[in-house]
């Protein structure tokens, strides 16, 4: 089953007086530290929805894979606008969608496994009795949400969408934890204090070095999907030049053609991916899914009763 994810940053933070994305948690960012919970799942493409301060946070997370997409009227609309925008976007690019506003950071991957492992169309994680997120949304209740009437919010939505909503019983108080005062963020801090370790996995391809990794894998799969390069880069934040050199560094270490190019027309030049191209992403993706959860399980083997 593929899994995507949809992160909600797009608010203004009033509430907690400074940027809440950027505010750190340990050594990173809360909008970094959801990135790699989810990356640590497994879930490879992931949308973030900015909008305050949106070159900022694009920046911030530039180097993380991420596709940006912007709610402009973030200051006159609702956190359910900004979510429509990342769940239309996802719907036919995955089987399911994980969801997630930006200031619940600390829950676990294996949490997001034991939503993905469920198999329910709908659902959510329960701690203590209280739901929490990340929700998981079936692609196919998406247009439902999407031409809801918005009445309640995202969970109004959801609530007539058509599908009863599984809760799912975790130990992870990480669900519940959000950031949205300063109080809030103090106690978040604290309970991050008090968490175990967790083992985090990159994986690049090498020769002399290393030339192929979740960034370029992101970058092909952009390129094929928006039949643009320049489109691909500005979804990354990456500059042109930089995606351009990506690519040929690319070829140069393959010694094959990773993209078709077609010229002009009056619709402009196209690019997508070679069918060996193809071959290769497909390759990539399913290799790094497979060692994640061989890293888990020697975690889990190795260190269950040290840490």
């Amino acid at each position: 089953m593929q899994v995507g994810a949809v992160i909600v940053a797009a608010g203004m933070s009033s509430r907690m007086g400074d940027f809440k994305p950027m505010l750190n948690i340990g050594s990173i960012s809360i909008a970094q530290r959801i990135v790699a919970t989810f990356h640590q799942a497994g879930v490879a493409k992931i949308a973030v929805i900015t909008g305050y301060n949106a070159p900022l946070l694009e920046r911030h997370l530039a180097n993380n894979g991420l596709v940006f997409l912007r709610n402009e009227d973030y200051a006159s609309t609702q956190m359910f606008d900004s979510a429509k925008i990342g769940l239309g976007y996802m719907r036919d690019k995955c089987d399911s969608i994980l969801f997630t506003p930006v200031d619940i950071p600390l829950f676990t991957a294996m949490t997001v496994t034991h939503l993905i492992e469920s198999g329910a169309p709908l659902c959510c994680p329960v701690c203590e009795g209280k739901t929490g997120h990340p929700l998981l949304i079936a692609s196919e209740l998406v247009d439902a949400i999407l031409a809801d009437s918005g009445e309640g919010g995202l969970q109004g939505a959801i609530g007539r969408c058509g599908a009863e909503m599984l809760r799912i019983p975790v130990d992870d108080p990480g669900v519940l934890h959000d950031a949205d005062t300063p109080a809030d963020y103090k106690a978040l801090l604290q309970f991050h204090n008090e968490q175990l370790i967790r083992p985090e996995l990159s994986v690049s391809l090498s020769r002399e070095k290393p030339f192929f990794d979740e960034k370029t894998a992101m970058l092909l799969a952009l390129v094929d999907e928006t039949r643009s390069v320049r489109s691909a880069c500005q979804r990354m934040q990456i500059s042109y030049s930089t995606g351009w050199n990506i690519i040929r560094a690319l070829e140069s270490q393959l010694h094959f053609p990773l993209l078709e190019r077609s010229q002009g027309g009056a619709s402009g030049g196209e690019s997508r991916l070679t069918e060996k191209g193809k071959r290769l992403l497909g390759c990539y993706e399913r290799f790094s899914e497979a060692l994640r959860q061989q890293a888990s399980a020697l975690f889990e083997q190795y260190f269950r009763d040290e840490l």
